[in-house]
Formats: C-alpha cells, sequence, structure tokens
C-alpha cells in the first residue's frame, strides 16, 4: 500500500483557517513531547461527563472533580491542558464533535477514534505514522526509523533527549490504538475499523480537502489497515447507518458528510 503523506498542509491562509475552525493542529511542536494520547484518561472524562457536555465541563470534571484522580491541582490543571491539546473537549471544534458522537455507541473503536483525532491535532505524532504504517505485521518496530522522520521533520528544535521521549510516548500512544503490541519489544499488528471509525476517517481527509476515490487512500484511511476496497464496504454499511450519504457511478464514488456537518461547516 502506497502511504500518502499529504495529510495536513495548508497552502493558502484561507485553507490554514478553514483546517483550524475544524479542529486540526499542527506547527513545530505537539503533546508528545511529555504524553502519549492518554486513551485512558479520555475515557475517563468522557464517561464522567454527560454526552452534550460542553467545554466547561469537561474542565470542571478535571479540575473540580478530579474525575482523573490528580494528586494536586497543579497535575490537574496540566492533564486538562495536555487533552485540550489533543482532543479539544470542546463540542464547538467540529472534529471533536464527530468524533464524540461515535464514541459512545461504537467502544470498540475508541482507540482508534482517539488516534485519529490526536493525529489530527498532534504533528508530532502524525510524523511518526508513516514508520508504523509501514511496518509488515509482525514486524518489530525500528525506533530509529521513528528518530530519524521526526529530525527530518523538526530539525535540531528539539533536543536528542525530546527526541528520545516523543519516540517512547508515540510508540506507547500506536500501542494504545491497537497498532503495537508488547511493552518493551512492540510488534506491529492490525486493527479492524468499524463503520463509525471509517466515517470519522472519511470526514478528515474530506475536510482536508480530498474527495472521491481518494478519500480512502488518505494517511487518515490507511490507520484503519484495510484495503480501500474493503473500506468501501464499511462506507457502505455507514451509509446504512445513516453517518454519512455516499453514491456511486461509472466507478465513480461521492462522499459527503451532511448528516454530521453544520451547514456553514459544509461550505
Amino acid at each position: 500500500m502506497i502511504i500518502s503523506t499529504d495529510a495536513l498542509q495548508p497552502s493558502t491562509k484561507g485553507d490554514e483557517e478553514r483546517l483550524q475552525e475544524a479542529g486540526f493542529r499542527w506547527g513545530e511542536r505537539g503533546t508528545h513531547t511529555s504524553r502519549t494520547i492518554m486513551l485512558d484518561e479520555l475515557r475517563a472524562v468522557l464517561a464522567c461527563c454527560r454526552p452534550d457536555a460542553g467545554r466547561s465541563n469537561y474542565l470542571s470534571a478535571i479540575q473540580e472533580d478530579n474525575c482523573l484522580a490528580k494528586r494536586t491541582s497543579a497535575t490537574r490543571k496540566l492533564s486538562s491542558q495536555r487533552l485540550s491539546e489533543l482532543y479539544a473537549l470542546d463540542a464547538q471544534v467540529p472534529l471533536f464533535r464527530v468524533m464524540r458522537r461515535f464514541w459512545y455507541s461504537d467502544c470498540n473503536g475508541q482507540g482508534i477514534l482517539a488516534l485519529l483525532l490526536a493525529l489530527a491535532r498532534d504533528p508530532l505524532l502524525r510524523v511518526t505514522a508513516l514508520p508504523v504504517l509501514r511496518m509488515r505485521l509482525g514486524e518489530e518496530l525500528a525506533r530509529q526509523q521513528m528518530t530519524d522522520a521526526l529530525k527530518r521533520a523538526v530539525g535540531s528544535r528539539l533536543s536528542e533527549s525530546t527526541l528520545d521521549k516523543v519516540v517512547r510516548n508515540a510508540a506507547s500512544s500506536w500501542t494504545q490504538s491497537g497498532h503495537l503490541k508488547g511493552r518493551n519489544r512492540k510488534v506491529r499488528q492490525s486493527v479492524t475499523p468499524t463503520p463509525a471509525t471509517t466515517t470519522f476517517a472519511l470526514l478528515l481527509g474530506y475536510l482536508a480537502g480530498t474527495r472521491g476515490v481518494a478519500l480512502f487512500e488518505t494517511l487518515w484511511a490507511q490507520v484503519l489497515d484495510t484495503p480501500p476496497s474493503e473500506l468501501i464496504n464499511l462506507t457502505m454499511d455507514a451509509r446504512r447507518l445513516g453517518f454519512l450519504d455516499m453514491s456511486q457511478s461509472g466507478g465513480v464514488i461521492d462522499v459527503t458528510f451532511s448528516r454530521l456537518l453544520a451547514p456553514d461547516e459544509r461550505r
């Protein structure tokens, strides 16, 4: 499978603003200098709050109700900051709102949903995607390949010790999502997508500007470890479930998301 690297490269100021409004983030640094995707913490926060909670509810659950069982107010505040960096925790941000819609109904897909959103919001984690997705099933992770990819992306902006920490955190994140297994020796394994995770991956590509059959070949789609032909079948299931709209004619595929996006977001 050819790995696409055009995950998120705004070419104009308008594109940059549109992607930011949708919930994408980019830059020279990322949350993985200090944390992983924090899957257990995200689960705890979303379990403590109503499915329609607002940002203030999430922050209150972490900082005041201490749903993450942190010892000090400082660590509670820091946890809320890191989770906000990775996931926004704000229903006004389309990517978080859509992810949250699927979160409660697709427990088996939570790890992939979290990873997809974190990839959209943490540029350092995004850099580590290609070394992982290129691995063969059963192959052991070569941490140096991940380090080299990060060095090419950030140059000398991060120290060797920070790069090493990013690699460790990223390897843990890909383990939490199910793409790797093992504690010290991490081995590639395949994940199993669902109609919900497929819809979210396609939406990420759609908002980033991809259309048609190319949606099934973006970086987001490749996170699902499934050939495009099988993803198309899952997309048909997603259409039947009311997640998206899809039409096929003469080999041309059109996928839209009017059921998930508000009119101004679709524009």
